[in-house]
C-alpha cells in the first residue's frame, strides 16, 4: 500500500514519489574488500582485518548506487536551493549476522520527507537481500537540506534512536583513537566516495568548513568498532542495529573519543567527540538477544 502524506508544511508544494523503488543493485561481501574496509576504518579486530567476519557497518559501501538512484526522484530544485544537502543521520539494521563472501542485492526507495524552519530532511530506505532472497539488512539514509522549504511532508518517521537521558547514569566506558591524515583516501578507495570536501580545502570551505574532514560513514564505523569492543567482546556478528546522528565533521589528525552507556542488556547509547566538538550524537548500538 502506498505510504500516505501525513501533512504539509506552511510552505513547500513539491512532492516526492515515495513508491519509486529502484534496483536490483548487485553486490558481494568480498573478503578482500572487507579487509580493506577494516583497515580504512581503524578496525583492530584481526578477523575483520583478514576479511573473515563482516563489520556491522560494512553494508553501507554497497548502497551508493542505490542511494544515487533513489535521490533522482527528489526535485533538483531541492539540491540547488540554499546549501547542498549534508548526511544527517544513518541507520543499519541487520536481520541476521552476515557471512563473508555472500552476495547482497540492494533495492532503494524514498521513505519520508520532513520540513521545518531549519530545512528539509529527506530519508531514503535501502533493503539488502541475501542469496536466499530473504531480507538481510535495512538502512535509512537521512540527508538534511539547510534552509530548504520546497517539499511537502510525507511518509512515516524512520526508527527512533534518541539518546535516553536515563542511560547517562549507566556508563560502560570510553575509548580514544586517532583519525589519520590519510583516512579519507583509504576510505574512498573502498567506498568509492570521492567527495571533494574530504580532499580539497577550497571545496571544504564552499561546504562551510575551514578544514578537511573524514567521511561521516567512516566516523560511524570507527565509533561502532569502539562500541563493539566494549559491549560485544569485539564480535561484530552480535550486532543487530547501529544508528547515529552526525553532529559535525570529524577533523583529520585528531583524536576521536567514544563514550558508551547502557540502556538495557542488549541496547547501548553512545556519542563521540573530536578536537573538542561533538561529532556523533544519539548513537545507538543493539545486540541480538
Amino acid at each position: 500500500m502506498p505510504r500516505q502524506t501525513v501533512g504539509s508544511p506552511a510552505v513547500g508544494d513539491l512532492h516526492v514519489d515515495l513508491d519509486a523503488r529502484h534496483g536490483p543493485f548487485a553486490g558481494v561481501l568480498q573478503p578482500e574488500s572487507i579487509a580493506a574496509y577494516a583497515a580504512a576504518t581503524n578496525d583492530t579486530n584481526p578477523r575483520a582485518r583478514a576479511g573473515e567476519v563482516v563489520p556491522p557497518t560494512y553494508p553501507v559501501v554497497l548502497v551508493f548506487d542505490a542511494q544515487y538512484a533513489a535521490n533522482t526522484v527528489v526535485p533538483r530544485e531541492v539540491f540547488t536551493s540554499g546549501r547542498n544537502g549534508v548526511h544527517g543521520e544513518h541507520e543499519v539494521l541487520l536481520h541476521r549476522p552476515l557471512v563473508a563472501g555472500e552476495p547482497l542485492t540492494t533495492w532503494s526507495e524514498p521513505f519520508a520527507i520532513r520540513t521545518t524552519r531549519a530545512g528539509t530532511r529527506v530519508v531514503l530506505h535501502m533493503e539488502q537481500y541475501g542469496a536466499d532472497d530473504a531480507l538481510a539488512v535495512e538502512q535509512w539514509w537521512t540527508t538534511f537540506f539547510p534552509g530548504s522549504d520546497l517539499l511537502a511532508d510525507a511518509g512515516p518517521e524512520p526508527p527512533d534512536h534518541t539518546f535516553p537521558d536515563a542511560a547517562r547514569a549507566h556508563p560502560v566506558g570510553s575509548t580514544t583513537g586517532h583519525v589519520d591524515l590519510d583516512q579519507p583516501q583509504r576510505y574512498a578507495e573502498v567506498s568509492n566516495d570521492w567527495s571533494a570536501h574530504h580532499f580539497d580545502l577550497e571545496s571544504a570551505r564552499r561546504a562551510g568548513f575551514d578544514h578537511l574532514f573524514a567521511h561521516g560513514l567512516c566516523t560511524m564505523a570507527m565509533c561502532t568498532h569502539a562500541a563493539v569492543g566494549m559491549v560485544a567482546d569485539g564480535d561484530p556478528a552480535r550486532v543487530r542495529r547501529v544508528a547515529v546522528r552526525f553532529a559535525s565533521p570529524t577533523r583529520l589528525d585528531e583524536d576521536l573519543t567514544v563514550d558508551v552507556y547502557e540502556i538495557d542488556r542488549t541496547a547501548y547509547a553512545f556519542e563521540a567527540t573530536c578536537a573538542g566538538a561533538a561529532v556523533i550524537k544519539h548513537g545507538r548500538l543493539e545486540l541480538f538477544a
